[in-house]
């Protein structure tokens, strides 16, 4: 039964796509099944994985109406452990999302209860085909990230270590624990601190006092490695020894428990 991350913030701008491509593509280099879902209508996480679709069958799967077969697609690349990730790919037609689940208000009670369900309902058709499941949020508290967080067991919230960045924090963890008591009493959550400048104190502060209070990994610099890597479409761990950005991730996935399973 595979393990549902979902990586989330209702602001954008923090990295979120990024942790999600680099988490996904890293499972999947260590030999794991891995199926990434995007539920941003930007699709930029379905592009950077190699699919690219004009229009996206997701609100369809979520109530019902086409089945897992039909929206589930490889990743490609040049890469081994492509052949170890599938994608549901975004598209913009996701926006259409809200409007359908209107209209199909009455399906929706009749299978799942409330719309919040319908994803955990899907995932559970097919997660025994899956060691882990990555799902990639839009930066809004909507339908999509409410879904998410009742259907995951982990929840990465990457975070820049500014005043405005971590006030938002707020409404996100308020929603966190409204589901963690209705719907999903066992999700748990990582703060990601995001595009880090080590040379700022103020960030430093920050980053102490969100520690005090929140479950926070290790830090991701702000580094032109990150920007290569998406841009090249090639993840941080196929970089030489001396990257940075190699050594930040090491640290993060060595703090989440991803070393040590690639390690046994």
């Amino acid at each position: 039964m595979a393990t549902v991350i979902t990586v989330a913030n209702n602001k954008g701008g923090v990295g979120k796509t990024m942790q999600a491509y680099q988490l996904s593509t890293f499972l999947a280099h260590n030999g794991n099944k891995v199926l990434v879902i995007d539920l941003d209508s930007q699709a930029n996480l379905s592009t950077t994985l190699g699919v690219d679709v004009r229009r996206t069958l997701v609100p369809e799967w979520l109530i019902g109406d086409v089945d897992a077969e039909d929206v589930i697609c490889p990743s490609e690349g040049k890469h081994d452990f492509y052949k170890n990730l599938d994608v549901i790919p975004s598209s913009r037609h996701l926006a259409n999302l809200a409007k359908l689940l209107i209209l199909s208000e009455a399906e929706v009670r009749k299978n799942a209860g409330r719309k919040e369900r319908l994803l955990r309902l899907r995932l559970n058709e097919i997660k025994d085909k899956y060691d882990y499941v990555i799902i990639d949020t839009p930066p809004m508290l909507g339908d999509e990230l409410i879904m998410a967080l009742v259907a995951s067991d982990r929840v990465l919230i990457p975070t820049q270590a500014q005043d405005y960045s971590i006030d938002g924090l707020e409404e996100l963890m308020d929603t966190f624990e409204i589901i963690k008591e209705s719907e999903n009493p066992n999700l748990d959550f990582n703060i990601i601190p995001s595009m880090v400048n080590s040379r700022r104190k103020l960030e430093q502060v920050r980053l102490e006092e969100l520690a005090q209070s929140f479950n926070v990994t290790p830090g991701i610099r702000n580094l032109v490695d990150m920007q290569e890597s998406i841009s090249l479409r090639k993840p941080v761990f196929l970089m030489n020894r001396k990257s940075k950005g190699k050594k930040d991730y090491n640290k993060l996935w060595d703090s989440l428990g991803f070393m040590q399973q690639h390690q046994e």
